[in-house]
């Protein structure tokens, strides 16, 4: 594999793990309501689960409420039926059009439960971000061995050193998201 494809490959996969978790961060529950929590939620439309996002409208009418309006309202009972088993801790209602789902305040113990919650889904990215880390260095490796490509030994370090330093600056900013989003949790 080329030298520069190896180092390009491994920044896209450690960024690919940071947009990742930026997307799981948007849905877990903080003291406000917002559309992040339920988007993804699949409802069984048309005999196929679909994200929420795909078969209604969603808004947040007031700060602690998230209005859902199908597209379909023979949908209502189905997106009822997905929030509820998304199991988000949250009890949607139904008027016959549209679903709202209220925003309970949040307790002591349910904001240590997602916090820790957040911390685990950081170190599931971390370890994407160090399994991109442990391929790209097999390549070097193996670009190293292979003499074809004519990658000296000096090279082949620095190009370690690029690589352990991508990793430092994605560790980083999934650690900066995660602090970021517990500090919203806790604050009430």
């Amino acid at each position: 594999m080329d030298p520069d494809m190896i180092l390009l490959e491994c920044e896209e996969h450690m960024a690919k793990a940071i947009a990742h978790l930026k997307q799981e961060l948007r849905g877990v529950r903080t003291g406000r309501a917002s559309t992040g929590l339920v988007e993804y939620v699949k409802v069984d439309a048309y005999g196929a689960p679909t994200d929420l996002r795909n078969v209604a409208a969603l808004s947040t009418p007031e700060p602690t409420q998230i209005l859902v309006k199908p597209f379909d309202p023979s949908l209502v009972g189905a997106i009822v039926k997905a929030i509820e088993k998304a199991d988000l801790g949250l009890n949607p209602q139904s008027d016959g059009k549209a679903v709202r789902v209220p925003v309970p305040a949040l307790s002591g113990e349910r904001r240590q439960q997602l916090a820790n919650q957040v911390r685990a889904m950081a170190e599931h990215a971390k370890v994407a971000i160090r399994n991109a880390r442990r391929d790209a260095n097999k390549h070097i490796d193996q670009a190293e061995k292979d003499k074809s490509l004519g990658l000296s030994e000096d090279q082949a370090k620095r190009m370690k050193d690029d690589v352990q330093e991508m990793t430092k600056k994605h560790e980083n900013e999934a650690d900066a998201l995660v602090q970021a989003k517990i500090d919203e949790i806790m604050q009430i």
